[in-house]
């Protein structure tokens, strides 16, 4: 194992200090590579260009501190103890252990996963003991935190939790109880325990056919947008993809063109055949650097105006930028893809996901429908 020291810088400015251990890498089921790392966050940050003595004589004393620690860490390791309970971090307050975990979805992770990150700690900070410590959490905690989610939670609106929330929320919790128990803060892997809250399935809103084409003719404020959206809805990109997608990504080859990216949700590369309606709605070709959809933004602005757009185009649904990859997915398999290939070209991990869909576009329920004859319904 190597034991080295890692810089991580945040958003205020500053240079957090924590210790990795690599433990090498292996090959996944996928075939894909996996880098084995975990990291011992030791509380401990550096100015950067520090200017007064003062700040220069407190980064030496803090990266000082931190090759001490690694020097400990590295014996304890050479004794065959380094999988023992590390007191200093049993120690360890939870909530600032769980606040550090979501800074680092903030610094790592540009999706909306950070979010969730955020309000499940404002949730924890209701019923989690402000100076509670790794070494005084057990069952009976981890049933206390799953009853408030359970009974007591309830959102800035002041209603209960969806089932949504409480299966994304609490699910974060276990993560970081797991990633706890992985790096040495637990010494029983208590969300292995405890059951997860069963997850609601809910209603995917897409366009069909006619309404996606009378968005086509209807004039939305903001052109950039309405070519984003259309292309979703014909590629199946997520908002995330379509937002950082630049021209190195396009490629064209011939009549055919593709966009090869690296899916910003699950981190896998993707190569994604287009059709040449998609290709026209990027235009002409610019510099590879170059985000395609210059400009698109995502705010209360962008979300409005879809509402709006919407609304000139005569469709009656609540439809978000996210609806478009909704809609390429139904629009797919009503013209007669199958399942595994519109699972593929929408990047899912596992089929069930796709499933959704097929249950949207049943043709046997549709039929069965009209199966009954017609009342002589008199009122």
């Amino acid at each position: 194992m190597k034991i080295s020291l890692s810089q991580r810088k945040l958003k205020d400015g500053r240079i957090s200090l924590s210790i990795e251990f690599y433990r090498g890498s292996e090959i996944t089921d996928d075939g894909k590579r996996k880098h084995l790392r975990s990291f011992e966050n030791l509380d401990t940050y550096l100015i950067v260009d520090p200017k007064t003595a003062k700040e220069k004589k407190e980064n030496k004393e803090a990266l000082e501190f931190a090759e001490n620690v690694i020097a400990i860490r590295k014996a304890e390791y050479a004794q065959g103890r380094f999988e023992l309970k590390n007191t200093a971090k049993a120690k360890r307050v939870f909530l600032n252990f769980f606040a550090d975990l979501a800074e680092e979805k903030r610094t790592l992770d540009s999706s909306n996963n950070y979010g969730n990150w955020y309000s499940t700690h404002q949730h924890l900070k209701k019923v989690v003991p402000k100076n509670l410590i790794f070494e005084e959490i057990d069952e009976n905690f981890i049933k206390k935190v799953r009853k408030y989610f359970e009974k007591d939670a309830i959102s800035k609106s002041e209603i209960p939790l969806s089932q949504n929330s409480k299966y994304s929320y609490f699910n974060k919790f276990k993560a970081a109880l797991r990633y706890a128990f992985d790096n040495g803060y637990l010494t029983v892997n208590y969300a292995s325990k405890i059951k997860s809250f069963e997850q609601a399935e809910s209603q995917r809103e897409y366009l069909i056919f006619d309404e996606l084409q009378r968005l086509a003719k209807a004039e939305c404020k903001y052109p950039v947008l309405k070519k984003a959206f259309l292309f979703s809805c014909l590629s199946g990109l997520r908002w995330s993809d379509i937002n950082s997608l630049t021209w190195k990504e396009v490629r064209d080859e011939g009549d055919i063109s593709r966009v090869n990216f690296r899916q910003e949700k699950t981190d896998g590369v993707e190569y994604l055949y287009i059709s040449k309606q998609a290709r026209e709605l990027l235009g002409d070709r610019q510099d590879p650097k170059e985000r395609v959809f210059k400009g698109l933004k995502y705010g209360m602005t962008y979300n409005t105006e879809i509402v709006r757009w919407c609304n000139r185009a005569a469709v009656p649904k609540h439809i978000t930028f996210h609806s478009a990859r909704h809609t390429n997915a139904v629009l797919l398999l009503e013209n007669g893809a199958d399942i595994y290939t519109v699972s593929k070209r929408l990047g899912h991990r596992e089929l069930r996901t796709t499933l959704l869909y097929a249950k949207i576009v049943d043709s046997k329920m549709k039929e069965a429908a009209e199966i009954i004859p017609e009342l002589n319904i008199e009122l």
